[in-house]
């Protein structure tokens, strides 16, 4: 399933979006001259970028496949961002087959390289809904299409919420995830990360402001404004920690050493 048969927006080439200025970092090439700019600008203000996103990238795998060995076998993954190996789907089927994921982003871009590369096992379901992560209902209407909503899912907004604003008028993230959560069974696991200011405050105040000039909304958290999230789940250890630390594969234990990384992880169940 895929929502091929709903026309989305034409992509906007002449504003950067967060999906494909980390798509750069990343080195990929589904980018734009605009997406290339910032993400050059962020860079020269804060080395630790490249870092970030490798780091996000490694964390994602680590928790997926962590709560996939504990049986979890449904995956729905809000602002997806474009394809980059090794993805979701093929994280969560390498350790079951079975495994049924949904990709959610609001970039027509991230739908059209989606569509064409995003494959499953015969097993298992790979598909893709193009919906705001602010339109909950929407939403997880569409990703109902292919998860039972009353099994166990695992809801992952990797790199998502620092573009989130908590003011209850606005985006009112922590009532989003409340919301979120509230729809999933028992369970059910949420995977986060979010870029903070606690641990290089300078650079990633300056990042910071380069997003919101480029017309970008961003966010950094404190450990509590993060831990907050987690209200009323039950944490995996090691709790929350600066994401290289997330139950560490010996890659990332290396990558430790290569500097800071401004960025907290968490992954909790509920009960």
């Amino acid at each position: 399933m895929t929502d091929s048969d709903i026309a989305p927006p034409a992509v906007d080439t002449g504003r950067p979006h967060p999906a494909r200025v980390y798509d750069w970092w990343l080195g990929g090439k589904d980018n734009y001259p605009v997406d290339e700019e910032l993400a050059r600008r962020i860079l020269a203000s804060d080395p630790t970028v490249l870092r970030g996103a490798r780091a996000n990238r490694r964390f994602m795998q680590r928790a997926v496949r962590t709560v996939a060995r504990e049986g979890t076998r449904q995956f729905l993954d809000i602002g997806t961002g474009i394809p980059t190996e090794p993805n979701l789907h093929q994280v969560a089927q390498g350790v079951a087959a079975e495994s049924r994921v949904v990709y959610a982003d609001n970039d027509p871009i991230v739908l059209r390289h989606a569509e064409a590369l995003l494959r499953g096992t015969a097993e298992g379901s790979t598909a893709y809904v193009h919906a705001d992560v602010r339109d909950v209902d929407t939403l997880l209407g569409r990703a109902a299409e292919s998860l039972d909503l009353d099994r166990p899912v695992a809801l992952s907004l990797v790199a998502l919420t620092h573009y989130l604003d908590d003011d209850p008028d606005g985006d009112d993230v922590y009532g989003l995830l409340r919301r979120y959560t509230a729809a999933l069974a028992p369970g059910s696991h949420l995977i986060l990360s979010q870029v903070t200011a606690d641990l290089s405050p300078g650079a990633v105040g300056q990042a910071a402001e380069h997003f919101r000039r480029g017309g970008t909304p961003f966010h950094p958290r404190s450990l509590a404004a993060f831990s907050r999230f987690f209200d009323g789940l039950e944490l995996l250890g090691p709790g929350v920690i600066p994401v290289h630390g997330w139950r560490p594969d010996p890659e990332d234990v290396a990558a430790q050493a290569e500097g800071i990384v401004p960025v907290y992880a968490g992954v909790a169940r509920k009960p």
